[in-house]
């Protein structure tokens, strides 16, 4: 469990990641890849014919936040629902090659693994298949979903709830998962979507981006510095709903906001990067957030660094996990203090 006072120095804090156990409930998936050359139109349709050169499977979803919390250190451990299926079997594959436990893996035959597949040429998607479903889990599976969060929640120092409305997370359980945490001292962190956006009561600390707000409240507002009371209205707003203490909104080219439990309210800018892809910054994101929590940080501090990091990542290529020492060194150049 966490210490009684937080690291005080940016070393210190990082050297702390790695005595950290991470809870990672919600939906995982396969990303892959298939890169090769356009040079033709098909003569059966109008569209391009790719000579595949290279193919590729990655980590995404819940599985990639398990990986950025590996990458600062901390131990993960996965919760999530895979298909008895080649997709669920590669995740697998991929979580052991990574060294990541899959004790908290349940595997069904009623649902497939979430795989989406994005044709690239000449530094170009061309196209993305999505093979998925997002129905709920059935009774068996949410029973067995529950046995697993429950064996692992004992062991972990904050739980990740990572929901890509895929149907592994419902209100239900939901309800009952932050519950249980909460009766065990275990801080909640959650990076939610729109059907599960209001299930989220009583949590510790909730990441919607700017769009996942305006859609989770079912409201419509600009992100011009003119909006900036009706987004602060969305927030008191999500706040009387949800009651977390800590409200996180990515605002994209805009940075960060955040208001602790306490009301007070930071915007944090931007770092002037060269974006190449955004794709998994909000994993970056929650991962750095949640091992803050745990360790006591403001909520400054904790999005100061979550900034760091999602911008960081942002100037890779494909979805990839942190660098830590990266981010470190990031930190310590921007002077960014522990105290603040």
């Amino acid at each position: 469990m966490p210490a009684a006072a937080p690291p005080a120095s940016l070393p210190d804090l990082f050297a702390a990641f790695n005595q950290l156990t991470v809870l990672i409930v919600g939906d995982v998936m396969m990303d892959a890849y298939v890169w090769g050359k356009a040079a033709r139109l098909s003569p059966e349709a109008p569209v391009p014919v790719v000579n595949v050169s290279r193919q590729e499977q990655r980590l995404g979803g819940a599985a990639n936040v398990a990986l950025n919390v590996q990458a600062l250190g901390a131990t993960p451990l996965l919760c999530a629902v895979v298909g008895q299926d080649q997709g669920g079997d590669q995740l697998l594959d991929l979580l052991h090659a990574g060294g990541l436990s899959a004790e908290g893996m349940v595997r069904s035959t009623h649902r497939p693994t979430t795989v989406k597949q994005r044709i690239l040429a000449h530094g170009q998607q061309l196209l993305r298949i999505d093979s998925e479903v997002e129905t709920d889990l059935n009774e068996a599976e949410n029973a067995d979903l529950t046995a697993r969060f429950e064996q692992l929640l004992p062991r972990a120092d904050v739980v990740i709830f990572e929901d890509y409305d895929k149907g592994v997370l419902n209100a239900e359980s939901i309800r009952r998962f932050i519950g249980l945490a909460r009766a065990q001292g275990i801080p909640t962190v959650v990076d939610p979507k729109k059907k599960n956006f209001l299930a989220y009561q009583h949590c510790t600390l909730f990441k919607p981006n700017l769009k996942e707000l305006r859609e989770g409240l079912k409201l419509d507002f600009g992100d011009s510095d003119a909006d900036r009371p009706h987004f602060e209205a969305a927030v008191a707003r999500l706040r009387e709903a949800l009651t977390p203490d800590t409200v996180l909104v990515t605002l994209s080219e805009r940075g960060v906001f955040v208001e602790d439990k306490n009301l007070t309210r930071t915007y944090l800018p931007a770092h002037l990067r060269t974006i190449s892809d955004v794709s998994g910054a909000g994993d970056t994101v929650i991962s750095i957030a949640a091992l803050c929590v745990a360790l006591g940080l403001s909520a400054p501090v904790t999005a100061a660094l979550a900034n760091l990091g999602g911008g960081l990542v942002c100037e890779q290529v494909g979805v990839v996990p942190i660098e830590k020492q990266l981010l470190l060194a990031e930190a310590q150049e921007k002077g960014l203090q522990l105290s603040s």
